[in-house]
């Protein structure tokens, strides 16, 4: 059953979704070679309590840390562990948090060092690819268009579309109905109502859409070792339109990149 949230509601997850908005920009300062993803996880966690907040993947499902970090093969749900980040990496990485009750979740996927072109353009198609999903998140339309849309876009690049993990609604709980997942069908599924918050979030294969789990239980890698992609926002249908609760904002500044990408999901 999907949750509508209410307008005070919605102002609380926007705290909960730039808390983790913040912590991402913090950590895009922080990752170039030689540094481990476990250093990164534990400023992470500190980060987020600093700002009266707890990290929500910490213990969630019995999940060990407060990032999910997935380099390269990796798609979703890596561990933090001590192996440094080398030049021409790239990573994904997913965070949670909650504050007010409410869980912000939403993923960057980063370039470390110097990247080859190939790679580059994956993380930009998938990245461009999360807008024109949240452009399908509209009142009439149903869980099928955001997908469809995903998908189109993405296969027309030639990537495959991660089929065994999808976006979700979002509320007091990390995961709450729909399902959101990356591909389908126009028309189909669960219709968008007001007030509604889903997590939209693209996870795109360079090579074949198959994935395969490690045996830890957790870190999903794609099934032909090529580079996976992960970008993931909050969103609000607010006045029948979409509504960004997160931002890319701070991890821009912190890269030096400028961008008006958000601008469309920005309402007074």
């Amino acid at each position: 059953m999907i949750i509508p949230k209410t307008r005070e509601e919605i102002e609380l997850m926007r705290e909960s979704a730039l808390i983790v908005s913040k912590t991402l920009g913090m950590i895009a300062s922080e990752i170039k070679p030689g540094v481990t993803t476990l250093h990164l996880d534990k400023l992470a966690e500190e980060f987020i309590r600093d700002h009266d907040a707890i990290p929500g993947f910490l213990g969630l499902y019995n999940f060990p840390n407060t990032l999910c970090m997935s380099p390269n093969a990796q798609v979703v749900h890596g561990i933090p562990n001590s192996s440094p980040l080398e030049e021409g990496d790239i990573i994904s990485v997913d965070c949670g948090a909650i504050k007010n009750e409410f869980y912000g979740d939403h993923a960057y996927t980063f370039a470390v060092g110097e990247i080859d072109p190939e790679t580059e353009k994956l993380l930009q198609v998938t990245k461009e690819s999360l807008y024109v999903g949240i452009r399908e998140f509209k009142a009439g339309n149903r869980v099928g268009d955001v997908g469809f849309a995903i998908q189109k876009y993405c296969e027309a690049h030639g990537y495959g579309v991660v089929r065994d993990l999808v976006g979700h609604g979002l509320g007091k709980k990390m995961h709450e109905d729909p399902n959101m997942p990356n591909y389908g069908r126009r028309g189909r599924g669960k219709k968008f109502i007001e007030g509604m918050v889903v997590a939209i979030e693209p996870m795109i294969n360079m090579g074949v859409k198959e994935i395969k789990f490690l045996r830890d239980g957790w870190t999903v890698l794609t099934k032909d070792g090529k580079p996976s992609a992960h970008f993931e926002h909050d969103v609000a249908l607010v006045n029948g339109k979409p509504e960004l609760l997160s931002t890319f904002k701070y991890v821009h500044e912190a890269l030096g990149i400028e961008s008006d990408e958000e601008d469309e999901f920005r309402h007074p």
